[in-house]
Formats: C-alpha cells, structure tokens, sequence
C-alpha cells in the first residue's frame, strides 16, 4: 500500500506527524516503509496511529529472534525463538513465537498472540483474538482479550482481566482488578481478585475463589478450597467448596438463579463444609451433598453438577427448551 499526503491528511493526523511525513517522505511512502521510518525514528506512538487509521495487511514477517526498542508491523509477526523490545511490539494481525514475549510497554496484536514461553508485558496486552502461553502470562496493566486465553502456568494482571471467550490457567489467575469473562473460567489453583469477578458460563479452581467485591457466573462454581466475596455470591446453577462459601456483609449467597426450582435439588446445589449464613437460594445438601448426588464420583470433583450447561443441557433453566 502506497501512503500519499492526500490520504493521510483525510485521516486527519497531528500536525507533528504530518509534518515529518512531508519533511521525512516528501508526502508519499510505502505503508510498512513508514511505519519502520516512524519506530527508528523515536515516534511509536504515531506508528500505532496510522497502523490504527490504515489497518492490518496479509504480509508476514519470519525471523529467527527479535530484539529492539520497539516493533510495529502491519501483517504477521512470526519469530522462531523470542521477542523481546524496550517498549512496544505490535503486529495488525498476529503474533506467533517459538519463545517467550517480553515488552517494556505494551503487547498488541490484532488478531491472535501465541508464545512457545512466557508472556510478559511492563504495560497493557490487548489481542483481537486468542492469546495463548507455554508458560505463564504477566501483565502490569490490563489484559484485553476478545477471543480464549489460556496458559499453562499463571495468569497474573496489576488492573483489570477482560475476556471475551473462556479464561484457563494451569495454575493460579490473580488480578489487582477485576475479571469479566464472556466464558468460562478455569484454574489448576486459586482465582483471585481484588475487585470484582463476572464470567458468563462456570468457574472452576483447584484452590479457592475470592472476589474484593461482587463474585457471580451464569452457570455454575466449583472450588478445591473456599469460595469467598466482599460482596454477593451469584450463581446461575450450583455452588461447591470443599471449604466455606462466605459472602461479605450485608450480602447474601444466591444459587440456582437460572434454574428452575423444581430442579433446584438437581442443578441448584450448594455444597460446602457449613451451611452459608446467608444462602438466600438455591438447595443445600450438605457437606456431602457432591457425592450423595449420585453424578459426582468422590474421586472427580470438577465433573457431575458442574457439567458444563447441564441446566440448559437438561432443559431446566429457564423453562422448556427446544
């Protein structure tokens, strides 16, 4: 793609970055050509700018390694071992390494982000679709994701975690913000955050789930230890903890919120190792309420009542289906 002074002018850009597209290219360029002319120049952020006003293109660039003060390519970005620069690494389409990623600033592509190694950002990580570790994910900043994220050690953030698809961790999800999941969420330890955590579909831990603040999903929680909020408890089905499940004062413990209540003994059971003072909803069974169930082996707790969909499955939630 060829850049004219016309067509960047309709964008209608800074006059500093339009004067140093005059002065610099005499008003014309290729498109990738500028955008490397404006990272060596010292002007990521104006690089970001036009790559925002024109878009991704379809080429791709291979290289063995990537060490630099900053990146900006318009296509996809494929590295056979790891990328690492001082600031910023941005790709219009997407980001593919056999390594890890580590940037001072920022981690954006516009598609998918997918690391053979740890993903580590001193700021933001914003992908357009799926973002994906080998190793751990840690982010300074915010975590914006509009399809999966998944690694297979943690998943770490200093604000908020926002996903559009589901939300998997090998080990441990912890944010200094909240977490908004489309999805699901899922974790080999504990889910952790200080403000508060809304999925669409369950939430699942090997360890306990805690919330600053409000702590709700459309379907259903399961945890290896505690499920804990500053605020309400909201579930769309069930509740289990091999601990307590404690809602924060004033606050009550609702289960079976999309459930039907004659299948509140089905799909709207909350299990834990007391009764919660404040269960407003949903059917208590009891510490041993997982295994009396009948579908939920003693040895396979993330399995039976938490079945992914099962009220919507089983044509509880909501009235008749089909």
């Amino acid at each position: 793609m060829q850049l004219t002074k016309k067509f960047v002018k309709a964008k209608n850009p800074c006059a500093g970055g339009y004067k140093w597209f005059l002065r610099d290219h005499n008003g014309q360029g290729d498109y990738q050509a500028v955008l490397d002319a404006l990272v060596a120049d010292g002007r990521v952020g104006d690089a970001c700018w036009l790559l925002d006003q024109f878009g991704p293109t379809d080429a791709v660039l291979r290289l063995d390694t990537l060490d630099a003060t900053a990146i900006v390519f318009a296509g996809t970005l494929e590295v056979r071992m790891g990328i690492n620069v001082d600031t910023v690494v941005r790709a219009g389409r997407s980001l593919i390494t056999g390594g890890g990623i580590r940037a001072g600033e920022s981690i954006v592509a516009g598609e998918n982000i997918t690391a053979g190694g740890n993903i580590a950002s001193g700021g933001n990580l914003r992908a357009g679709g799926d973002v994906a570790a080998d190793w751990g994910i840690e982010i300074a900043t915010r975590l914006d994701c509009g399809g999966n994220v998944r690694a297979k050690w943690d998943i770490c953030a200093g604000q908020d975690l926002a996903v559009t698809g589901h939300l998997h961790a090998g080990q441990d999800i912890n944010t200094q913000g909240a977490i908004k999941c489309g999805q699901g969420i899922k974790a080999g330890g504990g889910v952790t955050a200080e403000q508060e955590i809304n999925a669409g579909c369950g939430i699942q831990a090997g360890g306990s789930i805690q919330s600053g603040e409000h702590l709700a999903c459309g379907w259903g929680l399961i945890a290896g230890e505690d499920i804990r909020a500053e605020g309400a408890i909201r579930a769309g089905e069930g509740a289990q903890a091999a601990g307590v499940i404690e809602a924060g004062a004033g606050h009550g413990v609702y289960a079976g919120l999309s459930v039907r209540l004659d299948a509140w003994d089905l799909c709207a059971r909350v299990v834990a190792q007391s009764r919660p003072a404040q269960l407003v909803s949903g059917h208590w069974a009891g510490p041993d309420g997982a295994t009396n169930a009948g579908s939920t082996p003693p040895d396979q707790p993330w399995n039976g009542w938490m079945d992914v969909g099962a009220a919507k499955r089983d044509g509880y939630a909501g009235g008749p289906q089909g």
